[in-house]
């Protein structure tokens, strides 16, 4: 199996600015939740994907959403990406949807001005009035390695400084 990548946890600061950004109501627990954050990992020998817990408790209700700071980072090779998607137990049993479909990490991520911080935006979809509750260090996403192409006439040079968007404000 090749080794591509390596998952760091990203400054304090960030963090700390992420989590007063998304939810100001854990900020007073700001220095326990960052201590406390995990590393993602694969479950067994034969998991494709690597499992990405809450930093803090989630409780949410059908149709409500959070934004979730990870305080991960991933360093990753050239032609590679880290593909994020819910884990499958709580898709199929609560609905569970990254607002994005599937979160797309690229390997340039890891040097933007955030530090790369990933960050997930989930959904309860459940149409069942399935409440959604999560412990602090919870796996609620998975993310999976992928290498791709590109095309023969390709002349991207374009450096990358941002998350969401910040490919086209290239152009």
């Amino acid at each position: 199996m090749q080794r591509i990548a390596k998952f760091h946890k990203v400054s304090f600061e960030e963090f700390q600015k992420g989590l007063a950004d998304s939810n100001p109501e854990e900020i007073d627990n700001v220095i326990s939740i960052y201590k406390h954050i995990q590393l993602p990992e694969r479950a067994t020998s034969g998991s494709a994907g690597y499992d990405f817990y809450t930093p803090f408790a989630v409780l949410l209700y059908p149709g409500e959403t959070i934004k979730i700071p990870t305080g991960i980072r991933v360093e990753m090779e050239d032609n590679w990406v880290l593909k994020l998607y819910p884990r499958s137990g709580l898709g199929f049993k609560y609905r569970l949807q990254l607002n994005n479909t599937v979160g797309i990490i690229d390997s340039d991520y890891f040097y933007s001005d955030n530090e790369g911080h990933i960050f997930a935006k989930i959904t309860n979809d459940s149409n069942e009035d399935k409440v959604l509750k999560l412990d602090a260090g919870s796996g609620f996403m998975q993310g999976i390695f992928v290498e791709y192409g590109i095309t023969t006439d390709d002349n991207a040079t374009a450096i990358r400084n941002g998350g969401f968007g910040s490919t086209t404000n290239n152009k």
